[in-house]
């Protein structure tokens, strides 16, 4: 099967609306209100965007918002901001504000900047805080600034793992609140994002020395809660090299909170397991076990089945029931895929079809119920970035700078290719009809009908 050229579809069949997003849509209106720039569907409040899960519209919602198929460096592009430093960490959006972190490449140094999502222009640039003796990354995976914001009116929530954690007040770009002291090495660097719910501000620590997840009060900082991972490591004898450094106890995940069987569930994947928590007081719901660890892409959700990739070295994706309680290892576990899947860019699910990127060039489609696979194609590059659906249209955004965009289904059709300077390590994000892509060095406003400005 070759992917083929094909018009741009619409639409989509709306999956079941889960409680949890009901949150982020009283920010979203929140924040209509409050701001001028802002109407609703312009806001792109986390890392996976305002339903967490890569999708710009809400459920149900066919509407088209004009979002451009096709871009270059001197085709709609409404402005183009060098972004100092270094960071990976997805943009968020809200109010007219565009917010990323960076940090120095040697790791000494930590900034939280806004950026006017109008113009371009810096409009905060604020250190947080420095570390005299950072931990190398070893790769050129990670960077000091992976973890991406957390937005709603008012405030914004930053997140560089052990090296601290900041709300900021969005009129003025100053602390709120600091944290810099929840322990956690990373070794090669922190990535899980930060997630809000409730009252909480949530933060995912999985390291080689110390694996937890925690709660904060997000109008104080304080600690609300803190569970340990409870799975066993049995690697104290492990002769390996990995091991003995660590690396078999790592996890980059952001967990994914929803509603099922009429309970609020947090969907964390780890090291060596997968989790659901009560998101109120932390307390383990079930686990699942794997042999994996290093897991990046963050979990999915639909009609009662989570699904989880299990992590860099073995690389599966398994759908789990939601219902257990306990370990349901052997219980609870309906599809095993594993060819083809991506280790770093979290998969997208549309109309009961998952699409997820490999790093090696090839994007497959799977039926969500069966695990069964609908195709696998090459589309060039290699992907860490996660693909966002705007439009009917999924977007996959390459470390080599181009775009591949698809139209979702049972074939694989190619509707345009666009290429950027640099490259993506960050994942996109998508606002009224604009997208905002961070590559390694700039942040664009990608909008149609635009001249270019700088």
């Amino acid at each position: 099967m070759s992917c083929v050229k094909s018009p741009s579809c619409a639409g989509r069949k709306a999956p079941g609306i889960v409680k949890h997003r009901v949150f982020v849509s009283v920010s979203i209106i929140l924040a209509v209100v409050a701001g001028g720039w802002a109407r609703a569907g312009t806001e792109w409040p986390e890392f996976r965007g305002p339903w967490c899960d890569g999708h710009v519209s809400a459920p149900g919602d066919t509407n088209l918002a004009g979002f451009p198929i096709h871009w270059s460096e001197t085709e709609n592009v409404k402005w183009k901001t060098e972004i100092p430093d270094r960071g990976w960490s997805t943009p968020v959006v809200m109010g007219g504000q565009v917010w990323l972190t960076t940090a120095t490449v040697d790791g000494h140094d930590f900034f939280a900047l806004c950026v006017d999502a109008e113009t371009g222009k810096i409009r905060f640039n604020e250190k947080l805080f420095h570390c005299d003796t950072p931990e190398p990354l070893g790769n050129d995976v990670n960077s000091y600034a992976t973890p991406s914001p957390a937005i709603e009116p008012g405030r914004v929530y930053v997140h560089f793992g052990r090296y601290g954690t900041a709300c900021l007040d969005t009129a003025t770009g100053k602390a709120v609140w600091k944290r810099d002291d929840l322990p956690c090495r990373s070794y090669r660097g922190p990535s899980s994002s930060p997630i809000l719910f409730e009252n909480l501000l949530i933060l995912t620590m999985d390291g080689v020395n110390l694996e937890y997840s925690v709660a904060l009060d997000k109008n104080t900082g304080r600690t609300v809660w803190k569970t340990d991972r409870s799975v066993a490591w049995n690697d104290e004898n492990d002769p390996g090299q990995m091991a003995k450094e660590g690396d078999r106890r790592k996890a980059h995940s952001t967990p994914l909170i929803v509603t099922a069987h009429d309970k609020v569930q947090m969907l964390s994947a780890g090291a060596k397991a997968a989790y659901s928590y009560d998101p109120r007081t932390g307390r383990e719901l079930w686990r699942v076990r794997n042999m994996d660890w290093s897991v990046a892409p963050r979990p999915l959700f639909d009609r009662g089945l989570a699904y989880f990739v299990t992590g860099l070295m073995k690389t599966e994706l398994w759908a789990v029931k939601t219902d257990g309680q306990g370990d349901v290892t052997d219980t609870d576990v309906v599809w095993k895929a594993k060819t083809h899947v991506g280790k770093y860019a979290s998969p997208i699910l549309v109309d009961d079809l998952i699409y997820t990127a490999a790093e090696e060039s090839f994007v497959s489609c799977l039926d969500a119920g069966s695990g069964e696979t609908v195709w696998t194609e090459r589309i060039g590059g290699s992907y860490e970035a996660s693909p966002i659906y705007a439009d009917g249209r999924l977007y996959f955004f390459s470390k080599q700078g181009a775009t591949t965009v698809l139209k979702p289904g049972r074939t694989c059709d190619v509707l345009a290719t666009n290429s950027l300077a640099d490259g993506f390590m960050a994942s996109p994000a998508a606002a009224g009809r604009a997208f905002f892509l961070r590559t390694r060095t700039h942040l664009y406003r990608i909008e149609s009908g635009v001249a270019e400005s700088r």
